[in-house]
């Protein structure tokens, strides 16, 4: 491979790693908080099935509840986004590395003496 396409495929892979780490970081950082509203939404949940007065159920629900529940919908909506582009992205890194592989492959070998 030309040292010039070389050097632009490998310029080109590192800027695309670096997107793959930024979106690792936000994929962590949303991960973590889908695990607190998991746990705000299924708590909620409970306690609204324990309540027998309907006007704190619904105070509840209000309050607490739906918003959680909402917030968990999201987080899970935008995880799967995530690891959609994160999937996309890698396809860029692997086909980068295989075009590299096969220009290496291809070179003619120098016999030996």
């Amino acid at each position: 491979m030309e040292e010039h396409v070389e050097k632009s495929l490998k310029e080109w892979k590192t800027e695309i790693c670096d997107l793959l780490n930024e979106i690792d970081r936000e994929y962590e950082e949303m991960k973590r908080d889908l695990q607190v509203y998991s746990y705000k939404f299924s708590i909620t949940k409970q306690v609204i099935q324990s309540t027998v007065n309907d006007e704190i159920i619904r105070n509840i629900r209000e309050l607490y509840h739906t918003p959680f529940e909402k917030k968990f919908t999201q987080l899970k909506s935008d995880i799967k986004d995530l690891e959609e582009k994160k999937k996309v992205f890698q396809m860029f890194v692997d086909k980068i590395d295989k075009v590299k592989v096969k220009k290496e492959e291809d070179k003619p070998q120098l016999p030996m003496q």
